[in-house]
């Protein structure tokens, strides 16, 4: 749960990859990329066709966007060369807090998917796994932050 609105949290998402990056752990983000290249796929660093805005069909790095449902759900393709399929989503839905008040809780969740293709694909994914464990909670607590912080009033001092 966080303070953040669905629109700060679906902002930051959208605008990962490119020259912003991913949120936590780039130097292993462009060492899957430096991988991929050398076994023919697209790498890392084919960028965005733009730095905040994404639409169904988008490159993002060495993903595809998949599907959106603007401030609601963002799902990602790997078309990095793999041993089975990958998709890296996330879904922001709110809920009353219970005070009666208007305030509400927003929830992102965030998954990343694996179907792997034989016993190679099996292995890629125990291999990665602890990679994986490390990176993606990171990532998305990192999400989280920038939208809080994006969201709060600007003071005296920011505005002069």
């Amino acid at each position: 749960s966080t303070s953040a609105t669905p629109t700060d949290l679906y902002r930051v998402i959208s605008g990962i990859g490119g020259d912003h990056g991913w949120m936590t752990g780039n130097w292993m983000w462009r060492l899957r990329g430096l991988a991929d290249k050398v076994v023919g796929g697209v790498g890392l660093r084919r960028g965005r066709r733009h730095p905040l805005d994404l639409a169904v069909g988008d490159a993002v790095d060495f993903w595809r966007v998949e599907s959106i449902e603007s401030d609601r759900f963002l799902r990602l393709r790997a078309e990095m060369k793999l041993p089975g399929h990958a998709w890296l989503e996330w879904r922001i839905s709110t809920e009353s807090d219970g005070s009666g008040a208007d305030d509400q809780i927003t929830n992102v969740q965030q998954a990343a998917r694996f179907v792997p293709r034989g016993a190679l694909g099996r292995a890629y994914w125990y291999v990665l796994a602890p990679f994986h464990f490390l990176i993606f909670p990171r990532m998305l607590a990192n999400i989280v932050k920038e939208a809080e912080e994006s969201a709060k009033p600007a003071t005296a001092l920011e505005r002069t």
